[in-house]
């Protein structure tokens, strides 16, 4: 494609942007098939393109690139689309990241995983964040080194290259023969990588993986300032400006609502600080514990991210198992901890806990008092001396204002730390910022969180910031009215279906503090068959969502956002938040997440409709 008609389609997506392809952290999910994530949507793109429509109505309409921002979103299609055609490459090659080193780390595990060699060929100097003795002694990867300053000439090389560029343009660079990675760092915003070589075109869904789950896209804000500066055009003015205040307001809200005093980790996303939090502790445990085994015990239904992460995590060394943990239905998660750090002990093995409260979908919270007793007791090896005492790493996106740390708080006295998604409540569904406190039994544990943190360069972007620091200080009162909302919401339900099994927290739980606004719900079923029943009941979930999508468009949509300003969302989590999880782990259930801004009575009336016609 040519260079002029290139710059035309950027330019004229710059001046009909729809604001929900700046504003939103998920997509519609009744106009997405994630098979074909990005690629549907350029495929209709570039039919706009062919016929030179522009309108932001017609753009908006364009099928769903990715459910959430964090994977990849419209701007960031745009984006990689533009560059592919620029440097003569398919759009799926092209990968966009809001950090500057998490594509060099994203081919390092590849070829960690496949004992392949790799070579980094940079100009200039690297980026700041890249900490190669850390990546090294941490994260087992091996590389090598060379400032490239005739880029004209590159030596043969048995296994992987990749090169480095940084310039404040994104015009299109001399690639030397024999590099198989270009990595385009755009100062402030990110990186762009291409995949220029036939043998790395293998890499590309590993690559995207490592995005979807340890890093995220480069975000909608910073695509835009992209494109204007790939077409030439002045940049907007941006919150830049005011990031120091803006941090200090942001990180003064988490401090008060998770009563904790040490200073928080702003991540790009839940995840960002969930992988930051993981390689933190196995470098504690390296230094501490050199040569014991390190056990992550994880939900095996938890959040399909959580579950995922872990699992690569482990995947790239030998040290390192993933240890399943039972806490929904029939399992009790208090029970299911202590079997779980008996068994480890005895096995001298460096126990790191992950774990939901509440959890989800089924919205359980155990016995805290005991789940106390549980993490602080005392255990002994198989040899009689003393086991390694556990770190509690706890998600409490549902509830992040509950304070399980704070002085005298119930886990004040346990190695914890917290964290959350700020795409949830923290920012009302504005950006996908996280964060993670711990209380003061961690504070030179969460120096190394940290680090990896710095070295993956997925800290919250400015904007992010400026957002959390806008939506935090009203999080509280949010809060209560989505609570209060969907309290009456699940009264409602159990009046007009009481067949139906509701999982929301009790009346009790809310007295203490509990206050989620989301439930999930098992319909009633019938058949003749287990098989038949459940065909039903998967038919059945559809059904419902169908309805209150197509008769609320306003307000219901089919999506896996929770803590949203406005709205209901609904979802069925083993095919959404549980995507990776294991068949037999998954909840075909429907999940809805209410907000505190809605029209209950409509909702509460679609339902009854819905009941009437079953």
């Amino acid at each position: 494609m040519q260079i002029q008609k290139i710059n035309e389609t950027v330019k004229a997506v710059i001046e009909n942007i729809p604001p929900d392809w700046l504003n939103l952290t998920t997509h519609r999910l009744d106009i997405y098939e994630e098979k074909l994530a990005k690629t549907q949507f350029l495929d209709h793109f570039e039919q706009l393109t062919n016929q030179a429509d522009w309108n932001p109505s017609a753009l908006a309409g364009l099928p769903t690139a990715y459910d959430y921002i964090r994977l990849g979103h419209p701007l960031s299609s745009v984006l990689e689309w533009a560059m592919a055609n620029l440097n003569g490459l398919d759009a799926k090659e092209v990968i966009s990241f809001s950090s500057q080193t998490m594509p060099v780390l994203a081919v390092l595990r590849s070829n960690l995983l496949t004992g392949k060699n790799t070579r980094i060929y940079y100009a200039g100097a690297l980026p700041e964040a890249l900490d190669t003795d850390l990546l090294k002694l941490v994260y087992g990867y091996q590389f090598e080194l060379h400032n490239l300053k005739d880029t004209t000439v590159v030596e043969e090389f048995e296994g992987t290259t990749i090169y480095l560029s940084s310039s404040s343009g994104l015009e299109v660079v001399d690639v030397p023969a024999g590099i198989d990675f270009l990595i385009r760092i755009v100062p402030t915003l990110g990186s762009i990588l291409l995949a220029i070589s036939p043998e790395s075109k293998n890499y590309i869904s590993d690559i995207q993986h490592v995005r979807r789950r340890e890093s995220i896209a480069m975000t909608p804000a910073d695509c835009q300032e992209a494109l204007n500066i790939l077409v030439g055009n002045s940049i907007l003015d941006n919150p830049r400006d005011n990031v120091a205040d803006n941090k200090q307001k942001v990180e003064k809200s988490i401090q008060s609502v998770t009563g904790t005093s040490s200073q928080p980790l702003l991540g790009s996303s839940g995840l960002s600080v969930q992988y930051a939090i993981m390689m933190g502790l196995i470098d504690e445990a390296l230094e501490k514990y050199p040569g014991k085994p390190i056990k992550f015990v994880v939900p095996p239904n938890c959040y399909g991210g959580t579950n995922d992460q872990a699992r690569r995590v482990a995947a790239c060394s030998d040290q390192v198992e993933i240890v399943d943990l039972p806490v929904d239905g029939d399992n009790d998660m208090v029970q299911s901890i202590d079997l779980v750090l008996t068994k480890i002990a005895r096995e001298d093995a460096i126990p790191y806990i992950i774990a939901e409260i509440p959890t989800n979908p089924r919205v359980e919270v155990p016995d805290l008092i005991k789940l106390r007793e549980a993490l602080s007791k005392a255990r002994l090896t198989s040899v009689g001396t003393r086991a390694v005492e556990p770190v509690f790493i706890l998600d409490q996106t549902f509830c992040p204002n509950v304070q399980f740390l704070g002085t005298n708080k119930i886990l004040s006295n346990i190695r914890t730390i917290s964290y959350a998604s700020g795409s949830k409540f923290p920012s009302g569904g504005k950006c996908t910022a996280g964060y993670g406190v711990g209380n003061y039994k961690t504070r030179e544990l969460l120096k190394k969180i940290a680090a990896h943190l710095d070295l993956c360069d997925n800290g919250a972007t400015d904007l992010q910031i400026a957002i959390l620091a806008e939506q935090l200080p009203s999080m509280p009162q949010r809060i209560s009215a989505a609570y209060e909302n969907t309290r009456s919401f699940v009264n409602h339900i159990k009046a007009t279906l009481p067949a139906a099994k509701i999982n929301f927290v009790s009346d009790e739980l809310a007295r203490q503090g509990f206050t989620p606004s989301v439930f999930s719900l098992d319909l009633p079923t019938k058949g003749d068959t287990p098989e038949e029943k459940e065909a039903y009941k998967r038919k059945l979930n559809h059904e419902l969502i169908r309805q209150m999508i197509t008769k609320i468009p306003g307000e219901s949509k089919y999506c896996v956002s929770y803590g949203q300003l406005k709205g209901c969302y609904w979802t069925i989590p083993a095919t959404s938040t549980q995507g990776t999880t294991r068949e037999d782990d998954k909840d075909y259930i429907v999940r809805a997440s209410l907000s505190p801004d809605m029209d209950l009575e409509k909702h509460k009336a679609v339902f009854e409709a819905f009941v009437a016609g079953i």
